[in-house]
């Protein structure tokens, strides 16, 4: 038996993914840090790319970036919000990153001449990452997320690694399975033998779960638990009931309730560093609840271009932004309903001045991220539509660029104007590229190479954004440096500083830069002409928690209830 000097969690899934797994390690690990421990969380993804950043969101959901400046599964940021630390990318591993730094080591010689196999260095590489993880972290436990589901090819090596790791370490591990049961409407009961089947999957594999999270439409039943526990193996009492909630952030009360911390505690040998009488989510699930039943109910739009698939739509592609105006909203107690708008459905309307199938009735308006020319003339159209008629507008990055790029067009009457990313041959480039990104784009060498993570902002005095962010300073005390602020980026175009003094002579505010004054980090248009018109080129969404709304996001849900 070896040593570890801490706790691992591995948390597998089966049936589909999208289950919920990420939501259960962050639940979990909430309660667990509650308890006196130092917890962090391990996401490792199966796919061959180094990271997120390449992928369409439509394909895996939007890409969190950590304060050092990965580009990460969505999971991370679920974590961050839970646990309210700041993760790296030692928290991040994918079966494309353990490949490459396998194949680089075996171009320097580094395993004396011998064959190099992935059966045996994968595991290696695996728990490699696992340990450097959890000593970075200097964490008591840590829960690592198996991406995917159990059984898939590309996994099999990664549940190897498990198996010879539980081996050594049977007092530090335990396994977390979540499972689906459908409840197929012809049937009118859940069905337990798809989850059931995932487990026998594991089991091929050489591993027993300790725990069964069910996940399903309905609260599972004392008879299915009983026949998920005879086909298993797993005690009753740890087959843990996870059904549809109001809120993701109700589920950690959800498993207090089940003893769930508890018991993993014991299966682990550990005892409890503190007992808490009353956890932080069972207060902020009444303030979700009193959310939830407020007469004020605000319509915020979201026009993008990422979540339309077919007849469906794909909240994941923007799932900070939400999560960010979910705690604001919960913090006002104010209810909240998200009116998604397809930016591509708005490029053949004439905008009138007046109404406008636009407006739907909205309290606000935001442009999230997005890459390339698709959907611009909508969005553009939506931004036009939001100043005109002064419904509050709150714009990210790419929502930040094309407020430029409106304004050029429709106030300084630069009707070419746009971004270079949009069309390179534009007249009036008040979008460019930032100077090193070009070679870098010439040279194909995409991933990885964006201005990311955490970047100093200063903010202009007397600005929106600066009232914005007077309370947060007042709260940390701030005196020198008060007027610099710390936001993550992710982005390699940027407001073009040659149109500067043609927008500010026509009323655009530039509310901040970066400290050198070189890069335009923040616009806005005057309070005397609107109510809130802010974009930023950073994502404040990265930074906002349960327990502290973002400033920006709170500002400006506060200005569409007093418009309400």
């Amino acid at each position: 038996m070896v040593n570890l000097g801490y706790k691992i969690i591995f948390v597998s899934g089966g049936v589909i993914s999208g289950l919920g797994k990420g939501v259960t390690v962050a639940s979990l690990g909430s309660l667990l840090k509650e308890r006196g421990f130092k917890v962090t969380a391990l996401k490792c993804d199966m796919y061959l790319n180094i990271d997120a950043g390449t992928m369409n969101p439509m394909e895996h959901g939007e890409v969190f970036v950590t304060k050092d400046g990965k580009e990460t599964d969505q999971d991370l940021g679920h974590y961050e919000r839970f646990l309210d630390e700041d993760l790296t990318q030692a928290n991040y591993v994918t079966r494309g990153q353990m490949y490459r730094d396998i194949l680089d080591k075996e171009r320097q010689l580094a395993y004396d001449g011998k064959c190099v196999e992935d059966l045996f260095e994968i595991p290696r590489e695996f728990q490699k990452k696992i340990d450097e993880c959890a000593k970075s972290s200097k964490a008591d436990i840590i829960i690592v997320e198996l991406g995917g589901t159990v059984g898939e090819y590309q996994s099999a090596f990664i549940y190897e690694a498990v198996r010879k790791l539980r081996l050594k370490n049977p007092k530090d591990i335990i396994i977390v399975h979540v499972g689906y049961l459908p409840a197929p409407s012809f049937l009118g009961e859940l069905k337990s033998k798809p989850l059931q089947a995932s487990v026998i999957e594991l089991y091929r594999l050489g591993l027993q779960p300790d725990f069964i999270v069910c996940r399903g439409e309905r609260a599972v039943d004392e008879k299915r638990i009983g026949k998920i526990s005879d086909a298993t193996g797993v005690p009753p009492d740890c087959i843990i009931d996870n059904p549809d909630v109001s809120s993701i952030y109700t589920l950690p009360v959800l498993f207090k309730k089940q003893g769930f911390d508890d018991k993993v505690l014991e299966k682990l040998f550990l005892e409890p560093i503190k007992n808490p009488k009353e956890t932080f989510w069972l207060d902020y699930s009444q303030k979700i609840d009193l959310s939830h039943k407020s007469p004020q109910v605000l319509k915020i739009g979201i026009v993008g271009k990422y979540q339309k698939t077919g007849d469906y739509i794909l909240a994941d592609s923007y799932v900070c932004v939400v999560e960010a105006l979910r705690h604001a909203v919960f913090s006002l107690g104010v209810g909240l309903e998200i009116v998604w708008i397809d930016a591509e459905s708005l490029e053949d309307l004439s905008l009138p001045r007046g109404r406008s199938p636009l407006g739907r009735n909205l309290s606000g308006m935001i442009v999230p991220q997005g890459w390339g020319s698709r959907g611009s003339v909508g969005k553009l159209a939506a931004i036009r539509f939001a100043r005109e008629n002064k419904i509050p507008y709150l714009g990210l990055c790419f929502g930040m660029q094309h407020a430029v790029i409106e304004f050029a067009k429709n106030v300084c009457g630069l009707k070419g104007a746009t971004s270079v990313e949009v069309d390179p041959a534009t007249p009036y480039p008040v979008i460019h590229i930032m100077p090193n990104q070009e070679e870098l784009l010439k040279k194909h060498q995409y991933g990885g190479t964006i201005r990311l993570g955490q970047w100093p902002c200063k903010v202009v005095s007397g600005t929106l954004l600066d009232s914005i962010y007077k309370s947060l300073r007042s709260l940390k005390s701030l005196t020198a440096m008060e007027e610099i602020i710390q936001e993550r980026h992710r982005h390699r175009y940027e407001f073009n500083n040659e149109y500067r003094k043609i927008l500010e002579g026509a009323g655009l505010v530039i509310s901040g830069t970066s400290p050198d004054g070189t890069i335009v980090e923040a616009i806005e248009l005057s309070q005397k002409d609107h109510p809130f018109f802010l974009g930023v080129q950073f994502h404040p969404e990265y930074q906002s928690r349960p327990m502290r709304p973002h400033p920006i996001f709170l500002a400006f849900v506060k200005v569409a209830v007093s418009l309400f």
